[in-house]
This record gives C-alpha cells, structure tokens and sequence, in this order.
C-alpha cells in the first residue's frame, strides 16, 4: 500500500493544476461555511454574554405595563418579606459619539446576589459611582472608546448631552461589550423615568414552589412574574430564522465545491485507468485501489480544509459587519467589534469538508476498483458506461425533484424539511446535468459545424464525449447560478413587496417622531405643546397619532402600536382576513385589534380568535378583529385605538404623528412650518417627507441582503473554478488530439476557438438547468422557506434582471475559464505532445 501512495503521490504531484483547483473548491466550500458560522457563532455569544450581564444570577423577573413599575412597588414587596433576594433594574439606550450603549441601571447594594462584580467595591469608588453620577464601562468597551478610570465622558439621551464620570472598569465575566452601568437614580434621571423600574430582578430557588406560589399571590395587579430563561429565549428566537437561511446558503457552497472533488478525483482515474489496470494485473485488489483513490481524496480535502480554516476566519471578518447591521436593523442592539473563533465552528466545518468530499470521490474509488483490467486499457469504456447509465441518472432525478417538490408543500411549519426538500431538488437536478449536456450538444453540432467548420463540430463531439467531466461542470456551474437566479427573484419579490407595502402603509404627507427612543419597552414620546402645535397648523386637513410599545401578552412581549386614526389612515392597512361583520367596526368600536401577519402566522391566529394580554390592572382578553400585511417586523406586531390602549395602560405619552395635508396645500411650506415648531423643542423630535421614509426603508432592505449578495458571489466563483477544471482535464486528455491537429495545420488561435466553444456548451446546458432549477428554487424560497421562517406570505415576482445577471455571470465565467487551458495548449509543441513514452 505504500508504495502504490508513493505513485498516487507522485501522480497528483504531477497534475500540480488539476490538484490545486481541487484544494481551492475545498477551500471555499469550507470557508463560506466557516465564515458564516463564526460570524453568526460571534453574534449568538455576544447576544448571550450580554443577556448572562443582564440577567446574571437572577431566575425569574417582575414586569409591569410599558411605562415601567413604580418605585413604591419594590420597597412594599421587600417589605413583605416574600423577596428574599431582590434588585431593582433601569435599562434604555444612550449615545456615545456615534456608538449606541446600553444603559443599565442597578443597587450595588442589591447586587451581591446577581452581579457580584458590581457589587464589589473594588472595582469602582462606590462613592462617586453613587454621587458623580458615576459610571462603570467593560474594559474592553473602555478600550474601545479610548476611556480610562477618573475621566469624564458625555453621552446623549434623547437629544440631550448628560457627563457621566468613569469611576471603574468591569473584567472577566463582567466584561461585557457595549453595556454601561449606573446606579438606579442616576438612570431614572438621564432616561427621564421618574420613579419608574422596567424590572425587578429576583433569585427563587427551583425548590421552593410554596414561596414562588405565595409571591404570585401577593402581586399587585398589572405584574406578571416570569422566568429569566423563558424571557431569554423569547429574544433568541429572534434571529434564529435568519440564522438558518445563512447557514442553508454556506452548505450549498459545500455542494458545490463536492462536485470540483468529484471531477478531480474522476480525472485522476481517467488519466491513471491505464496503471491501475497494470496494478491489478500484477496482483494488486480491488479493495486497495479504492482504499488508495479515497486516500487521496481525503488528502486533497485535508489541504483544502486547511487553506478553508484560515480563508474562513477572514471572511468571517467581512460578513461579521454585515451580519450585526442586520440584526442592529432589524431585531435588537448587538456591540461586536471582532470574530470569535470558536473551536468547535471550525471543527463542523472541517468535518463537512471532508464527508462531502469523500461521498464525491467515493464513485471514482468504485468506478476504479471494480473495472476489469483489460477494461482499463480502453479510455472510451468509462464514457460508455456512463451514458448507458444516463437513463438511471435521469429517473434518480426526476425521482429526487418530484419527491422534494412534493416535501416541501407537505403540510407542516418547521423549517427544516422545507431546507431538505429544496437540497432534494438541487441535487435531483444534478443528476439530470450530464442527460442535458448531451442533448445540447446533439443539437448544436449541425449549426455549429454550419457556423465554424471542422472547429465547431469537434467542440460539440470533444464536449458530449466526454460527459464524466463535462457533465459535473454544467452541474457545478448550474446550480451556483441557479441559485443566484432563486435568491435574486426572491430578493427582488421581497423588495417589490415591501416596496408596494410602503406605498400603501406611507398614507400620510409627512411624519413627526420623537427622537431616538431611550428606552427598550417603548418608544420616545413628543412633547404635549408639539402635538397641539402641529394638529392646528395651515394646510393640515388631519393628522394621525400613534405609541409605540411592548406589551406582554400570552403569546410573550409583543410589539405594539397605538394609535389613533385620520380618515385616510384606514387605506394603509391591506387587510388579509376579517372576522365575521367586517374587521373595522370591531376594531373601533369594540374590545377588538389587528395583528400583523407574521404573529398570526407563528401563533396560528385567525381572525375571530382572542388574545390575552397583560394591562396595569390585570389580564384582558381581546378579539382578533382582522389579520394586516406587515413587512415592518418578521416577529410580528399587535395594533389597536388609542382610546382601547389608554383605557387599560396608564399612559397618555405621543410617539409619533403623521400629517395629512389639504388639498393643493404646498408640502414644502407646511415642512418648513413644522421644521419652526421643532426648533421649540430642540433634540426632542425628527421630520420625515413619506418619499425619506420610503428611501430609508429601502436602503435597510437592501442593507438587510447585503450577506446574501457576497454568498451568491462567493458560489459563482467556486463554479468558475468546476469549468476552469473541467477544461484543464479535457485539454490534458485530449493532448495528443490537439498536437495532431497543430501538425496538421491548425492554428492556436483557431484551437482556443475549440477551447472557448467547449466552455460556451457548458455555460450554456448550465444556463438551460439554472433556468427551471432557478424559478422552482425561487417558489420554494418565497412560497416555503420564507413563509416558515418569518411568517411573511410573497407574491413571486418574475423579472428578466435575475435572469440576465445569471447569464452574464455565466458565459463571463465559461470565457475566461477557457483562457488558461487554450494558452497552454498554444505554448506546448506539438512534437513534445505527440512523443511516445
């Protein structure tokens, strides 16, 4: 056995080419997915150091309505003696030059139970931290900001600029990017808060139902009692979908890159049938010659996993930015600065690398281990074998395509048969490449012969003949641009989806918001004088008011939007589904809401149902009036009347309020008249024209994707590298074929023109199964994946751009991959070529 590895080491050794393009698909395929699970690894670790800051030791958690519970709550329940370990807790967002930090707010006193490291006296002068006012930084984030203990720092909170002192800085498990602490009243004053908690923290032993069951009793109305996992898990759940469709995405570069191994480690065979033939003649087993080709394979894949690991950590790098900005934009505020390298990331990477490269050189290994050694002296033998298992191939596919389109509108939620129908898809696909390729070139021969004689009809034949390598080209290169076509039609569904949805939803001329909200509950508010100021401006025919909160309901912490409506407010909600008698006499005149979509979607809600939710003064069951079309949250949102939010919650505050100008009224003279109402009230309020909504809106959505793009790219490049390898074979294979034709008079221009036709038949059989395979994978992504992953229902929106970019990545791809193999060809003599050994 070693000495037939000494050979095969020599062999690949020789074949320097063919074996770096195989170490360089491996390579990828594993970096794409390295890179996306560290970069979504990091963000999960950084979401859970900061909930394992927040939370610390506590297990459960007192909530009240939005407004947060009052102070008084707190001391007369610590009275009671039912909290035997209790903290009171502040939270909201401020600004440090142009990084958000969250503001916690805590009792060192308080804290011994929960956070230890705050609580110890040894990381700040307690006493200033409690005067100063004081604050406490991560030393990393003090880092970060160039901070140092003693120094005072600014932060802006709702327009306004506050100067805390830094009075200590928190290390090891304290050390948690992105939060600031301060002491209770210090937060309380800066987020504007009065006497208001957001939380109390407590710390209840699992063992001790009757004390948990006491403290249930005892609570006031309108406070609930939760535990601090349930609470985490609502959060993570957030971002999990998204998470998935990024991974989904990196394992399909691994496909990819499965199929360069198999056409590498076939031409290894090709190129060797002769040898191993001699091999078994001089008594070497079947069984060894397989054990040797996977040997190889495996060393081949252990190279390219390792150029992966690295490439990988620096790729992470690059979509780190882009992944935290999705999150940032869409879910919750996340501090990541660096990639976490976790060892186990870099471990499942490794280890998909090597099984899809060995299940792709698992047929060369068989194919090399069971032919006959007389077999092996014919090269046309291994063609013919695999065109008379193309009808085979073909029924496989079929089979595979139909019973993964079948799967996938199997009725079920869960994502991930809806993953697994569309991997059966693909590779039913595949299967049908070499079948397509064949046909192709049947038809093409006549004309190219017609067009370019002699050259065109050896590119057809050359190309057809030769289906072992040519035929996982056309698969390699088919799906990577099949896939570029399925998410550019669904990106582009999606965008003209949100896109007619902010037309409709946008009713409004121009929208008044409070400034940057200052708390994690709910939105900022407007002053009481604007909104009066703004309701009796010239030119206003009507305006619409709306709050902007998180309530807790049964179904968890709901977002939600109070609001009381203009006339024309109604036409901005694209109802879905109304209960019996109409949605909006319910929702006006009854204890009756809307609920968006995606809620309804997950919870499986319909319009007529009821849902509990948690008020100041106990639960309140609320009908279901209709379910709405909303692209503005994948987690779904709740939407009732003003005067139905401030008959159960104790609080009359204004986030928001939309214009709605008279007729022939001039936009830009009513701007400019509220622009002089806000400059009353300097920092406390923005002005927005719907048409900068709209634009705003759109730049996240494009933000949003900006992953999805580099991973297309990404899967395109590992396809160029499958044609580029399949050229390489065939001009190696065809070597003497070529310097026969270089005797005999063929120019090397016209031998490129040989090459650049072979490339342009695989470009275009790859083109002809991207096609199909493109629109069902774009159905599968709009009508399955993402209904079950965000609760959103899309129309498919069928344009040329996807198709047109594809072809153009496409025969870009074919051409230049034709280059290296036509120039070689061009450079070798033909009298070295045409040499006997």
């Amino acid at each position: 056995m070693s000495l037939l590895l000494r050979a095969g080491r020599r062999f690949l050794l020789g074949q320097r080419w063919q074996t770096l393009l195989a170490v360089l698909g491996v390579a990828l395929g594993v970096a794409i997915v390295v890179a996306v699970d560290l970069a979504n690894d990091s963000a999960r670790r950084a979401f859970e150091a900061s909930m394992d800051g927040v939370t610390g030791r506590a297990t459960h958690q007192l909530l009240g309505p939005p407004e947060g519970l009052p102070g008084e709550t707190y001391a007369s329940l610590r009275r009671t003696g039912l909290l035997p370990a209790a903290a009171p807790v502040v939270e909201g967002l401020v600004q440090h030059r142009d990084e958000t930090l969250r503001l916690i707010g805590i009792d060192p006193f308080a804290e011994a139970d929960f956070r230890p490291a705050l609580a110890d006296d040894r990381q700040a002068d307690l006493n200033r931290f409690l005067t100063g006012p004081g604050a406490l930084l991560p030393a990393s984030t003090a880092a970060r900001l160039d901070l140092s203990p003693g120094t005072d720092f600014e932060v802006t909170v709702a327009g306004r600029v506050q100067t805390l002192a830094l009075t200590g800085l928190l290390e090891g498990d304290a050390d948690v990017d992105g939060l600031l602490w301060v002491d209770v009243a210090t937060a309380q004053t800066l987020l504007g808060r009065g006497n208001r908690l957001d939380r109390i923290d407590l710390y209840l032993p699992a063992e001790d139902a009757q004390g948990l069951a006491r403290l249930r009793d005892a609570l006031p109305p309108g406070l609930r009692l939760v535990t601090a996992e349930a609470r985490g898990n609502a959060q993570r759940e957030m971002t999990r979908a998204f998470e998935t469709n990024l991974a989904a995405m990196s394992l399909l570069a691994i496909v990819v890159g499965g199929f360069l191994i198999y056409n590498t480690m076939t031409f290894a065979v090709l190129r060797r049938r002769p040898v191993l033939g001699i091999y078994r003649m001089l008594g070497v087993e079947p069984r060894q010659v397989v054990r040797l080709i996977l040997l190889e394979t495996g060393l081949l894949a252990l190279l390219g996993i390792l150029f992966g690991l690295v490439l990988g950590v620096a790729l992470a790098e690059v979509l780190l930015d882009r992944v935290v900005q999705t999150i940032n934009d869409l879910y919750f505020q996340l501090t990541l600065e660096a990639v976490r390298v976790a060892p186990a990331v870099l471990a499942t990477g490794a280890g998909l690398g090597l099984a899809a490269a060995l299940v792709a050189g698992l047929p060369a290994a068989l194919e090399a281990g069971r032919t006959p050694p007389i077999t092996t002296q014919r090269r046309s033998s291994l063609e013919a074998g695999i065109r008379r298992r193309l009808p085979l191939l073909n029924a496989m596919g079929l089979l595979l395509v139909a019973g993964g389109y079948g799967l996938a509108h199997y009725p079920v939620r869960a994502l991930l048969p809806g993953f697994v129908a569309l991997f059966l898809v693909i590779l039913g696909a595949a299967l049908l490449a070499p079948a397509l390729l064949q046909l192709l070139t049947r038809l093409a021969a006549p004309l190219l012969d017609r067009l370019l004689p002699g050259i065109g009809h050896l590119a057809a034949r050359d190309t057809g003949a030769g289906l072992s390598r040519s035929g996982v080209a056309v698969a390699a290169l088919g799906i990577a641009v099949a896939a570029s076509i399925g998410v550019g039609l669904m990106t582009g569904s999606f965008r003209h989806s949100v896109t007619s949805w902010l037309d409709q939803t946008l009713q409004g001329d121009m929208y008044v918001a409070a400034a940057a909200s200052t708390s994690l509950r709910s939105g900022g508010h407007l002053p009481e004088a604007l909104v009066d100021d703004l309701r009796g401006l010239p030119g206003v025919a009507a305006i619409s008011t709306g709050r902007q909160v998180t309530l807790e309901t049964g179904l968890g912490p709901v977002e939600t939007l109070a609001i009381q409506m203009a006339p024309a407010s109604y036409r901005g909600f694209r109802l879905l589904a109304e209960r019996p008698g109409g949605s909006w006499p319910a929702f006006d005149g009854e204890q009756a809401l809307l609920v968006s979509e995606p809620l309804a979607y997950r919870h499986g809600l319909a319009a007529g149902d009821s849902l509990t939710l948690y008020t100041a003064r106990g639960p309140v069951a609320l009908q279901v009036a209709g379910i709405y079309q909303d692209y503005g949250s994948d987690q779904g949102q709740l939407v009732m009347r003003r005067a139905l939010y401030d008959a159960h919650w104790d609080d009359p505050a204004v986030g928001s309020v939309g214009l709605y100008l008279q007729p022939g009224a001039d936009t830009d003279t009513v701007a400019a008249a509220v622009r002089a109402r806000l400059a009353d009230h300097p920092g406390r309020a923005v002005l927005s024209l719907t048409r900068e909504i709209r634009e705003r809106s759109l730049v996240i959505f494009d933000r949003t994707f900006a992953v999805t793009d580099v991973l297309r790219l990404l899967m395109i490049g590992i396809a160029f590298i499958g044609i580029l390898s399949a050229l390489s074979a065939m001009q190696l294979e065809r070597r003497r074929d070529h310097a026969t034709l270089r005797a005999l008079g063929v120019t090397p221009w016209e031998l490129w023109r040989l090459v650049a036709l072979q490339a342009l038949l695989i470009a275009l059989a790859a083109l002809l199964l991207a096609g199909p395979l493109g629109l069902v994978m774009s159905q599968l992504l709009v009508e399955v994946i993402n209904l079950r992953a965000f609760g959103w229902r899309l129309p498919l929106s069928i344009g040329p751009a996807a198709f047109v970019e594809a072809t153009l990545l496409a025969l870009a791809a074919a051409l230049l991959a034709s280059i290296v193999p036509a120039w070689r060809i061009a450079r070798t003599p033909p009298a070295e070529a045409l040499r006997e050994e």
